[in-house]
């Protein structure tokens, strides 16, 4: 899908295009081509002059490759945008193309942003831009304003991830966990901390593109002092996502301690059981051997004897162990 954005009245407009004669009519400020096909690319291509590369959408690329000034002024910068879904959170690659300074292109002021998948914050701010006049101005903006949405929206995630924490915490700190129970609790305790640790990785990434915005001095005062807001947001970010994992720490150290707990039950239940049937164990035995001078052998109440024997011996050790309280 190959959608353009123009400004009107300091709204961003949305037009979809089918087709290169319908691209030459607008003058937009951000085409946004998502699982573009190969006439898309071509069009964006013919039209602007705009190179795409191959690997533009690629996770396995150099680190060095993803943030970089091409030598007819065009910014490369690829970034990962974050999105919380709740059977496979993942993050996207994006990337994006813009060129400021080359004027012997069409693409100069437009901000192209190439990916496989709609994504979340690039539906944010297209709502706000709508509904807001003003708050996009030129391209930067619009970039600028991506990565600040992409922060917000890792900020709410990370406050969803602690509501689920209090869930979870709620019913493990209620006690008698029972081993069904710990194993929901343990796949929650996993989701949320791989979904944390995306997390940490996207506003990470977040700030290396910021920092190449701001080291690339192609934003004005105005926008520079935003971008620093952004970065500042992102260090408190940080900071959040550390205490989470400390949360999930605990959180799966208490659920596998009372893991342990139940199957230290489990043994001295086993251990109680043995220790009480040994006492019967050693009658049996001593009336199983084959001495000729015993002297219950000889009486009628022998057999009964020996067998209320063992049952006392059995049942005495038992009566003592609830006493103590050990059985419990």
């Amino acid at each position: 899908m190959l959608n353009i954005f123009t400004l009107a009245h300091g709204r961003l407009v949305q037009e979809e295009i089918e087709s290169l004669e319908e691209l030459s009519k607008f003058q937009p400020i951000w085409v946004d081509l998502e699982s573009p096909t190969i006439d898309e690319k071509r069009w964006v291509s013919q039209y602007y002059g705009l190179s795409i590369p191959e690997d533009a959408m690629d996770e396995d690329i150099e680190e060095s490759a993803r943030f970089y000034e091409e030598d007819n002024g065009e910014l490369h910068i690829r970034s990962d945008f974050l999105i919380d879904d709740h059977d496979n959170p993942r993050s996207v690659r994006v990337a994006f193309i813009l060129n400021l300074i080359n004027p012997s292109l069409r693409s100069k002021g437009v901000l192209f942003s190439i990916h496989d998948e709609d994504i979340p914050v690039f539906r944010l701010l297209r709502l706000r831009a709508r509904r807001a006049p003003g708050l996009i101005e030129d391209a930067r903006e619009v970039l600028l304003k991506l990565f600040d949405a992409d922060a917000e929206y890792s900020a709410d995630t990370l406050e969803g991830i602690y509501d689920d924490l209090e869930k979870v915490s709620t019913q493990v700190l209620a006690g008698d966990v029972t081993d069904a129970r710990a194993g929901e609790v343990l796949g929650a305790i996993a989701r949320q901390e791989d979904l944390n640790g995306r997390i940490r990785r996207n506003v990470m990434d977040t700030r290396r593109a910021v920092s190449f915005m701001m080291r690339s001095k192609m934003l004005n005062a105005e926008q520079f002092e935003e971008a620093r807001q952004i970065l500042r947001d992102i260090e408190s970010l940080d900071s959040h996502t550390a205490f989470l994992f400390d949360k999930i720490n605990f959180l799966m150290d208490a659920t596998v301690g009372f893991i342990n707990i139940n199957q230290n039950k489990i043994i001295k239940i086993f251990s109680v059981a043995s220790v009480a049937l040994l006492p019967p164990t050693l009658i049996a035995s001593v009336y199983g051997m084959n001495f000729q001078y015993m002297p219950e052998l000889a009486q009628k109440w022998g057999y009964p004897y020996a067998l209320a024997l063992m049952l006392a011996s059995a049942l005495g050790p038992m009566w003592y162990f609830r006493k103590r309280g050990w059985l419990k």
